[in-house]
């Protein structure tokens, strides 16, 4: 093999690196911080407009109520389930793993198709570390000179104090999530309750709250980008699901390779040199510490800090933007113009029925639960001529009206319910009852020693809200 030979080779080898590495931590596995200089450009400003509103919702979410109920509320410890504005019980669950299941199918259809959209504009993780926390460190510390220069000198009255300040407010904010992220759980009812009276009265809740604000505080202040590189599975998922025809944030190594520096007044062109500057400013702004221009890695989150870096070195030396941007790898190389292909718009498609149909999961539960069960051990008993059979029943209003209602026999006919108290239950809204009933038939009635039964619920107005079917249970009989 020749000398060219060898060093075309290791040059190869040494492009590649970058795939058997993470850009945060160098060859002994030390941790390598980053500081990304603060964006700016049209991405950054339209991200910042969809955090303002993300924000406004998470903060504002707990205090929304439909019909008297949180618009949502997951209290795993009480049972109390609330999925806008729509009480979820046990019984409910088999919709809510349908949902999970839908949700996953939906995130692998919106990867495939836009890539990582999501975790540039809508990721909690993203939206808090770089809409509220970064921009913390900015105002308290400067931007990435000012940063690296603070890291490196000494522990100073400067570094102390600025440090110190930066940890107390980062605290303070991460106490306040963890406050709001608390009320999604008990609701902010009971959490301002539990700030007025205090430790003493709720010690396990406010071991809760600490233990979710050092959390937080852990995250956002250390684990950082690691979370996305290292921790989060989405990252790995993305690799098995895109393809050429996928979404992401590319750089257009067809138009920019041949990079060399910028020379006034020189004709890049004639001299074979690509649009790329080489001026690193795609690498300085990024916040996981990666060079876009090595092509797609799990570490990219589709930020577009680098779309904004580099549209704004392009205007300032006067060439086309759009080097680094939205489109996909096969737009790339076939040095194609940005289309929504019939590809996108069937998925795009699927995706609103998948949306619809979890939406009917959510409401397609009716108001009304009912279920007879016969008490363990017990059997029918004879009298008067007649067979009869006790149930425990349960009725579960899911409405939050107060409903008054009654029990019928539906099939087989001539049944005779006997109540354990009045013939008209009434039942409160988001309220479980219990109770029992004797169900008589005549003996002629009753054909096999498991007879099918259906059992009724209705309204005051004799609409049937629920049925349930069970089975009446009478003397064995020899059918010929």
């Amino acid at each position: 093999m020749s000398a060219e030979s060898n060093n075309i080779k290791s040059l190869e080898i040494e492009n590649e690196d970058f795939r058997n590495s993470v850009g945060t931590m160098d060859e002994t596995g030390k941790r390598k911080w980053i500081f990304p200089r603060k964006p700016k450009g049209k991405y950054t400003n339209y991200r910042n407009y969809t955090s303002y509103v993300l924000l406004a919702i998470f903060f504002g979410l707990p205090f929304i109520k439909i019909n008297n109920n949180p618009f949502l509320l997951i209290n795993v410890i009480d049972r109390r389930f609330f999925i806008l504005g729509q009480p979820f019980y046990l019984q409910d669950f088999f919709i809510l793993a349908l949902g999970a299941v839908t949700s996953v199918i939906f995130v692998m259809l919106f990867t495939v198709v836009f890539g990582r959209i999501f975790c540039g504009w809508l990721c909690p993780q993203t939206l808090f570390m770089e809409m509220v926390f970064r921009k913390i460190e900015y105002w308290i510390e400067g931007d990435r000179n000012k940063q690296m220069k603070l890291d490196r000198q000494q522990w100073d009255a400067e570094k102390i104090r600025k440090r110190l300040t930066k940890w107390s407010v980062f605290i303070l904010i991460s106490l306040i999530i963890s406050t709001f992220m608390f009320m999604y759980i008990v609701g902010y009812e009971q959490v301002f309750q539990i700030m007025i009276e205090g430790p003493s009265e709720h010690p396990l809740k406010f071991i809760t709250m600490i233990f979710f604000t050092m959390a937080f505080y852990f995250v956002f202040t250390w684990l950082r980008e690691q979370v996305c590189t290292l921790v989060c599975p989405y990252g790995r998922l993305q690799g098995v699901l895109i393809d050429k025809q996928t979404i992401n944030v590319y750089y257009d190594f067809k138009r920019g390779e041949g990079r060399s520096k910028w020379r006034n007044n020189e004709d890049r062109k004639a001299a074979g040199k690509g649009d790329c500057i080489d001026c690193n400013q795609c690498v300085v702004v990024c916040p996981t510490g990666i060079d876009i221009r090595n092509g797609q890695q799990l570490e990219c989150v589709n930020c577009t800090a680098c779309i904004d870096a580099c549209d704004e070195i392009m205007d300032k030396v006067g060439l086309p933007k759009g080097l680094i941007r939205y489109a996909t790898e096969s737009e790339i190389e076939n040095q194609e113009k940005f289309k929504f292909t019939s590809r996108m718009k069937a998925t795009t498609v699927i995706l609103a029925l998948l949306i619809g149909f979890l939406g009917f999961l959510m409401y397609d539960r009716g108001s009304m639960e009912a279920k007879f069960i016969k008490p363990a051990g017990s059997t029918f008993f004879i009298k008067n001529g007649k067979i009869t059979n006790t149930f425990i029943y349960t009725l579960l209003n899911k409405s939050n009206e107060k409903k008054i209602l009654t029990i019928r026999v539906i099939s087989p006919e001539d049944a005779e319910i006997t109540y354990f108290g009045s013939e008209r239950i009434i039942l409160k809204g988001d309220q479980i009852l219990k109770g029992n009933i004797n169900i008589s038939f005549p003996e002629d009635k009753i054909k096999f020693s498991k007879q099918n039964m259906i059992i009724g619920v209705f309204d005051e107005e004799g609409k049937m809200v629920d049925s349930f079917e069970t089975t009446f249970e009478g003397p064995f009989k020899l059918v010929l």
